[in-house]
């Protein structure tokens, strides 16, 4: 009898501490995002001589910064790291602006906007802690040339 009443006493216990420990496995909502450029893929290059020279403004602030850029030609890809991380944290009703600039060497300026993608809040407010979305969009026009870039960006809920 003693043994019955032993396991029915661990018994007990097992199914509570199992039923407690689920809930520190739910993800609660995200109430800010992280915003990461992914890459971007270059199909028909703005220039002229075959080669953009590609920065990313976010904020008003250029990545890369300074002299640097990124030159790009038709099928080059150019991860976040090529532009030195380009990132920015929303709230669920906030939104960022990702634009693609080509600038004029040696006058590395702000350059030309090619074409933006923003990213909102809205997204942001539809993820849990720790879960992604992915946000892209083709960017097509005619400055020198007529051009053609695919941007993609990483959301992160935080």
């Amino acid at each position: 009898m003693k043994l019955i009443s032993a396991l029915a006493l661990v018994a007990g216990l097992v199914v509570p501490a199992a039923a407690a420990a689920a809930p520190a496995h739910a993800t609660a909502a995200a109430t800010t995002c992280r915003v990461d450029l992914d890459y971007v893929d270059l199909y028909d290059v703005d220039e002229k001589d075959g080669t953009d020279e590609v920065k990313i403004d976010l904020a008003g602030y250029f990545y890369p910064s300074g002299s640097k850029y990124v030159a790009m030609q038709n099928g080059d890809r150019a991860y976040s790291g090529n532009f030195a991380g380009p990132s920015t944290t929303i709230g669920t009703t906030g939104w960022a602006n990702f634009s693609i600039r080509e600038v004029d060497p040696p006058i590395i300026g702000s350059g030309y906007n090619l074409g933006s993608i923003n990213a909102y809040g809205s997204t942001c407010a539809g993820l849990s802690t720790g879960q992604v979305a992915y946000i892209s969009k083709s960017i097509t026009g005619t400055d020198k040339t007529y051009y053609s870039y695919y941007i993609k960006l990483v959301m992160t809920g935080l």
